[in-house]
């Protein structure tokens, strides 16, 4: 891995390098797509303007170490954004740290540019392997990110004073929790801010007041890297529809959710279905099977892949982080996009007590969508 040499510690109100020319040095994990294309957006805006630092070769401030999960849609989008991150200029560390020994190779090859950089930047929290980082460093600046809606709930939990749970779990996490339990705690004061530490929230979502309240400093994510970066769109004249992973993750019932999309298809004349990468090929053979949808698999994060279109001029979702980012990436276009909320009855006698609130949050909370009535 590229060492950065050792730096004065930087004054943590302000995000200037020690010589005030420029960003201080920054290090970002990521493990998703997604992730990785805000880590683009906030590197865009930390230099929109700054003298010195417009050019792609003076991007060198920022490194980023990807570390990928199994999952090949995942692994494949990542690695055409770890593209688009090189073309910036920017460092970028593929870094294969899962299975066997990889994880203690990886932290123990990590630990040293952890206790020197300056700057951390993480775009999931709720991420062990990121808490277990986290309680390495002794950065005097962290940023978080968005990972989508999630940083909705992980702003929540910090203010509740909860430990850091994804929204759609259920239970207590088992032995395994327990034990890393001083980690996650740990991990948790460094997203904390403190007198010597300041920590960032960058994101599209709505979480502006709940940040200032927790002391953290809250910066808005509009996508201006990505509207630069790509179209304007093609059109299609067709409608699209974008799929969720909430079957997978055991929140919504896989029959009531292909019932659904049907009859979203049926009444918006959809003829496109964006799958998400997470999406199962069952899942999706049953869906082009009952509806003639045609299944979508994105290269790139779904921000990206409508900029450059061709997209329809109507896109429907059910609530997820696009009723949030789309509506910002694609400012100006005249795409219309539309949220159906997720009924009740839909979801599994599994699914967390609290899905059906966080759900019906992200839809109130959108800005410039279109609600659309429940299906049946």
């Amino acid at each position: 891995m590229r060492r950065h040499a050792p730096a004065p510690e930087p004054d943590p109100a302000s995000p200037a390098g020690p010589a005030g020319g420029g960003p201080a040095p920054s290090l970002a994990f990521v493990e998703s797509p997604v992730q990785l294309l805000n880590v683009l957006e906030w590197a865009h805006s930390e230099t929109a303007g700054a003298p010195g630092t417009a050019g792609a070769g003076d991007a060198a401030w920022l490194t980023l170490v990807v570390l990928p999960p199994h999952d090949p849609m995942t692994r494949g989008q990542l690695r055409r954004m770890a593209e688009l991150a090189r073309d910036e200029g920017h460092t970028v560390e593929w870094t294969e740290a899962r299975g066997g020994a990889a994880p203690l190779r990886t932290v123990g090859r990590l630990s040293v540019p952890l206790r020197r950089i300056p700057r951390v930047v993480v775009g999931d929290p709720f991420s062990r392997y990121v808490q277990l980082l986290l309680a390495l460093t002794s950065a005097r600046s962290v940023v978080v990110v968005d990972d989508g809606t999630a940083t909705m709930e992980f702003v929540a939990q910090l203010a509740r004073g909860d430990r850091l749970t994804r929204w759609h779990r259920t239970g207590s996490g088992g032995a395994a929790a327990k034990l890393f339990a001083p980690v996650s705690g740990r991990a948790r004061r460094s997203l904390t801010p403190s007198a010597g530490r300041r920590v960032d929230i960058f994101s599209s979502m709505p979480v502006e007041e709940a940040s200032t309240a927790l002391g953290l400093r809250a910066l808005t994510n509009d996508f201006a890297w990505t509207r630069a970066r790509f179209g304007p769109p093609r059109f299609t004249s067709g409608t699209d529809l974008i799929g969720t992973s909430l079957v997978e993750t055991g929140v919504v019932d896989l029959d009531r959710y292909l019932a659904a999309v049907a009859e979203l298809a049926a009444a918006h004349r959809a003829t496109r279905y964006f799958a998400h990468r997470r999406e199962s090929p069952d899942k999706l053979h049953r869906l082009t099977s009952a509806t003639g949808l045609e299944i979508v698999r994105p290269d790139l994060p779904l921000e990206l892949v409508a900029r450059r279109g061709p997209i329809g001029r109507r896109i429907l979702s059910f609530p997820s982080t696009v009723v949030h980012t789309l509506p910002l990436a694609l400012r100006g276009t005249g795409v219309e996009v539309a949220v159906c909320d997720i009924d009740p009855a839909w979801l599994t006698e599994g699914a967390s007590p609290r899905a059906q609130g966080f759900l019906s949050g992200i839809t109130a909370t959108a800005r410039t969508v279109t609600r659309l009535p429940g299906t049946p």
